[in-house]
Parts: C-alpha cells; structure tokens; sequence
C-alpha cells in the first residue's frame, strides 16, 4: 500500500469513523472510499480535500509529504520556547512566599495542576499565534 493509501485509512479511524459515515459526510461511496484506502484507485484533489478537511488534517500530510497533521503545530524549537517561558514564569511564583490558592498556600498537587495549565495555554497561544501569522505561502492550502 502506499502512504496516501495508509494515511486516509489511519486518519478516517483516528476520527472514530467508519466508511458508512464517510459516505454520509462526503458522498463517496464506500467501494471508491475503500479503493483508495486499499491502493486501488487515487482520489482526485476535490475528493482529497474533502477528505483532508472531514479528518482534521493537511493534503500535505495525506500525501506523506509532511508528518504534521498541521502547519501550525509546534516544532522542537517552539517546545523550547515553551519550557523556557513556563521555568520563568514558575520560578517567579516560586519567589513569592505568599503564593496562595484560595486563601491557603499551594500543596504540590495543585501547583502540578497550575503548571499543566500554563503549560498548555502557552502551547495553545504558540498554535494561534502560528495559525495567524504564518504567511499563506508556507500553508497548505487545505489549512485556513
């Protein structure tokens, strides 16, 4: 089988979706679905924007050109960034004797708590910020 092939049976199932609700959503038919899943036949780009967009993922990422499902998702040096940017802000809670939630001072488990959070609002703000200024040429086009 090829990648394409591999990738929209991959994607269709990481989308909890069997062939039956493809058809539903797009209109093609679960023999032409299932041949391009098997290797048998390629959709066109119209069908394989469809597609890409019913499973949340890239035209690029389909043709086995990429392995992110997305432009904007975060690279090694963003992951970086992040970790620097959340050790200070964690170090600048750290200094504060007073810190408190609540009115009572953090136990580890809560503070545990507030750093995933941060973690994973800084992440979300670096997606936004790749998703708005990343210039159009660099984005496949299926991504908007």
């Amino acid at each position: 089988m090829s990648v394409l092939s591999d990738r929209l049976k991959l994607a269709r199932e990481s989308q909890n979706l069997k062939q039956t609700q493809v058809k539903e959503r797009t209109g093609i038919n679960n023999k032409t679905l299932s041949g391009y899943e098997n290797g048998i036949s390629v959709p066109d780009p119209e069908t394989l924007t469809k597609l890409a967009d019913l499973y949340d993922v890239s035209t690029d990422y389909l043709y086995g050109r990429t392995d992110k499902k997305h432009y904007y998702e975060l690279n090694d040096k963003d992951e970086k960034d992040i970790a620097r940017q959340l050790e200070k802000i964690l170090s600048g809670m750290d200094s504060r004797a007073n810190l408190n939630f609540d009115g009572e001072p953090m136990d580890e488990t809560t503070k545990e708590l507030v750093k995933a959070q941060i973690e994973s609002n800084l992440k979300f703000a670096k997606q936004m910020a790749k998703k708005k200024f990343t210039p159009k040429k660099y984005r496949d086009n299926t991504d908007t």
